[in-house]
């Protein structure tokens, strides 16, 4: 059983996660609370598996508030501004939901959870699932299945997720000797994830409106694939 609370200064936001929670066989709520002070009190006193945790928050903000404890349980963050839900890759979170979300979503992101759950405890989600990726100083732990592709510019890479780009300094081809099967080298300057590919034709690969080009070294391979 998962010990779930919800941190959210809106309290139709904690009705919509009670309600969807109430669907899911192996969820427990254990606390609700409407700002970080709440929060930190609930977890000195319950032990509480996973948070749901709205970013925009009066007084202090859910980064801060993260910034602020040990040892965090896992985190799905809330919030309805996409902008916010990049920074999340700082704090190693297992998922993030952009309000309003779905039902189907918000089970997408419960399952993250769900899946690392064994007899006894949750296991640590931040293995084979994730790659860390450097913009300036700081270390951003991405989630592979949200990166959608990856461009080569120059001496960088743009790393674009569903929500939002990160530039780094790092080759595409160390990029490659890293990631599981399912992205793909298309391109000398591009990779991409097999699984956001909306349509192809000819030389073109898109996904969404994104038009990436199909180099003719890989169009072979690409073709079997």
């Amino acid at each position: 059983m998962i010990k779930y609370a919800i941190i959210d200064d809106e309290p139709i936001a904690h009705n919509i996660i009670e309600e969807f929670s109430k669907q899911i066989t192996g969820l427990h709520k254990v606390g609700n609370c409407y700002d970080a002070f709440q929060a930190i009190d609930l977890l000195q006193k319950e032990k509480v598996d996973l948070l749901f945790l709205d970013i925009n928050m009066p007084k202090i903000s859910g980064f801060e508030m993260l910034k602020a404890i040990k040892n965090p349980p896992k985190i799905i963050l809330t919030t309805a501004y996409k902008e916010f839900a990049l920074e999340g890759y700082e704090f190693q979170v297992s998922d993030y939901l952009l309000k309003p979300f779905s039902f189907p979503r918000f089970l997408k992101a419960v399952n993250t959870i769900l899946a690392f759950k064994d007899d006894k405890s949750i296991a640590n989600p931040y293995s084979e699932d994730y790659i860390n990726i450097k913009v300036d100083k700081k270390q951003h732990r991405v989630k592979l299945s949200d990166i959608q592709f990856i461009e080569a510019k120059g001496n960088y890479c743009k790393v674009v997720t569903e929500i939002g780009k990160l530039l780094t300094l790092r080759g595409i081809s160390n990029f490659q000797s890293e990631l599981p099967k399912q992205f793909l080298r298309v391109h000398n300057s591009f990779i991409v994830n097999r699984d956001f590919i909306t349509a192809t034709e000819g030389s073109r690969i898109f996904i969404n409106e994104k038009v990436i080009p199909l180099g003719r070294t890989y169009k072979k391979l690409f073709g079997r694939l």
